[in-house]
């Protein structure tokens, strides 16, 4: 087979390009679209991250406890400022504002000046800390880390969280699940087989 049958072959991925001389053919790979940056967000695939990252991240557990942990410091804090001379805390408003800037480390005005205020608050500072940017940055590892995965590993991950669920799921789901363990093992197999005759 020539050079010319075997171009002709692969004409999807050339392109003509002009030559100099008559009669020559000259083909150039053909040059991919330049991507343009999207204006608007692809909505499928927001839902689809937002789908990763409650279903799949620590995420929501994480936002859930940090929010009960906000709500009772905030409270036992307000409880502690509240009667103290000179305290900026007034009403429960301040208490919660308190609570946030604490946990983010953002800096407050609003000092604690009892010594059980400054407890509370030390402890909040560190505990809310952790728990919110350990929050974001588990939550973010472990999104990069699950789309490195390849899909085979995916699936089984999937399949190994369903297995630890089993009395939660429907029963369309249970058959969902037995119909992809089944095809992963058979798929198994397969390779190993293969592996052996070799």
């Amino acid at each position: 087979m020539g050079n010319e049958e075997r171009l002709m072959g692969n004409e999807e991925r050339f392109e003509t390009v002009s030559t100099h001389r008559p009669g020559e053919k000259v083909l150039r790979k053909k040059r991919q679209p330049k991507r343009r940056l999207r204006i608007a967000p692809n909505i499928p695939e927001v839902f689809k991250f937002l789908k990763v990252i409650v279903t799949e991240t620590p995420f929501v557990p994480m936002v859930a406890l940090l929010t009960v942990l906000w709500l009772l410091f905030s409270t036992v804090f307000y409880y502690v400022e509240h009667g103290a001379s000179g305290t900026e805390i007034t009403d429960y408003s301040h208490a919660l504002w308190w609570g946030v800037v604490a946990m983010t480390t953002m800096g407050t005005t609003h000092i604690p000046v009892s010594g059980a205020g400054q407890i509370v608050g030390g402890i909040w500072a560190v505990l809310g800390a952790i728990i919110f940017y350990g929050a974001i940055i588990a939550s973010v590892t472990t999104y990069f880390a699950r789309r490195r995965e390849g899909r085979v590993k995916q699936i089984i991950s999937t399949v190994t969280y369903n297995m630890e669920r089993l009395e939660h799921l429907s029963s369309p789901e249970l058959e969902l699940l037995k119909e992809t363990t089944v095809r992963l093992i058979d798929t198994e197999l397969q390779k190993h087989k293969e592996r052996d005759l070799q």
